[in-house]
This record gives structure tokens, sequence and C-alpha cells, in this order.
């Protein structure tokens, strides 16, 4: 009898509705996409009812049924997996195994599904780098798959609430950006959350009420730093 799933294969996040819709737009039916599986990959276990499952949310494909249904289904992998966040998303959306993208960051395999599984990045700025380039991140991405976001948070929670400039040293050598790119984003989020704050101080509510407002803000701060620095830089 089979032991429990290895955690290394764990599935992936699934986008079932893309995944049906996909299917309906190529005129398939479930066990048209079930046979083609067990033609072409071998996967003898597939049945329509599986297929049918991983549509309706019931059932989440493996790494391998994955890839073996967007040949299928004649599209990119990152198509029915959606818009990668953790280090496995990437690479599965890239079709890199981990053993390749271990090598090319000079990373002893086991280590590197270690940071995968716990999402703790362990490398060295010269490994991270070559992470970087082989998974072709970008500087949002990079910094969600190596664990530096709540280093983020906390510097652009001092910035908003203090002085902006005394804190963008800090946030380019952090984030790698041009320290120049950082002005505007942060002069913006700045005012933004000074205006909040006076706002909500100047109603009946109170402290009480900024206190809440302000927290929110802050909650979505590294979404909204980022969509400002991608902004100005388009």
């Amino acid at each position: 009898m089979p032991g429990p799933p290895s955690p290394h294969s764990r599935p992936a996040p699934f986008d079932a509705v893309a995944a049906r819709r996909i299917r309906e737009s190529l005129g398939m039916a479930p066990g048209h996409v079930a046979h083609a599986m067990r033609a072409s990959f071998g996967m003898g276990h597939l049945t329509p009812d599986t297929v049918t499952a991983w549509e309706r949310g019931i059932a989440v494909p493996s790494p391998g049924e994955l890839t073996a249904l967007a040949s299928v289904l004649w599209c990119d992998l990152n198509q029915l997996i959606g818009t990668p966040r953790a280090l496995r998303e990437h690479r599965l959306v890239r079709g890199y195994a981990a053993a390749d993208v271990a090598r090319a960051v000079g990373m002893d395999l086991g280590a590197y599904e270690e940071a995968e599984v716990t999402g703790v990045w362990s490398g060295d700025a010269r490994q991270t780098a070559a992470l970087t380039s082989a998974l072709g991140l970008s500087p949002r991405d990079r910094m969600t798959v190596t664990g530096d976001n709540e280093r983020l948070a906390e510097l652009l929670g001092e910035a908003v609430s203090t002085r902006w400039q005394a804190h963008a040293r800090a946030l380019a050598k952090l984030t790698g950006l041009d320290r120049r790119a950082l002005g505007d984003p942060l002069r913006t989020m700045h005012q933004e959350y000074q205006n909040l704050m006076t706002a909500t101080l100047s109603r009946a509510a109170g402290a009480a009420a900024s206190g809440e407002q302000g927290r929110a803000y802050l909650e979505r701060i590294i979404d909204r730093f980022w969509d400002l620095v991608e902004a100005s830089a388009a």
C-alpha cells in the first residue's frame, strides 16, 4: 500500500474554471481529456470523473497530471495555475524540474526543495541573483519567493508614517531598485497615508477610526507600493 505523498509532490494551485473553459472551447468532453491523458502519458488511473472533479474544485491534479493536462488542452501551464506566487509555482510555470533550478542556482537539491516546501529561502546574494535570472523573476516576485516581504512591509510602514526620505536608501538596497525610482511612489504613499489619518481624525469617531483606517492601509501596503513602482516605470 503506498505511503503518504511526499511534501515535494504537493499539487500546485489549480484554476479549475480556466481548465473547464479551455476544454469547452476545444469542444472536448471530460472523457476526451481523460482518454488523451491515458493514451499519451500513460495515466491509466484517470477517468472522466477525475477530470470533472478537477473542474469542480473537488480534487486537484498532481504536478505531473497538471503538465499532462496542459499538453492535452494545448495551453500554457500558467493558464491552469494562474498568477504564480510561491517559488514552486514559478518553477512549474516555466516547466523546469527542481533539479534544473537547483543546478542553475548552485544549490544542493535538498536545500532547494526545502525552500519550496517551507517558503524560506536560504540562498546567498549570488544564488538569489541566479534564481532571479533562471526563473525570470520581477523584483516583486523575487521578494515574495525569498521571504523579504515582512521586512519590506516594515520599512514601508515607517516610510509613510514618518519621513519617507529617511527610508529610501534602505528600501533601494532591499528591493534592488534605483533610489531615484522610489521617490514618486514613496511620496505618493506618504501623502495618501497622512491624508487618510488626518481625515479620519477629523471625524466624530476620532482616534479609533483613524487607527482602523491606518491598519487597513498598512495591510495592503506592499501591493500598493509595487503597483505604484510598476506604473511609474511603464
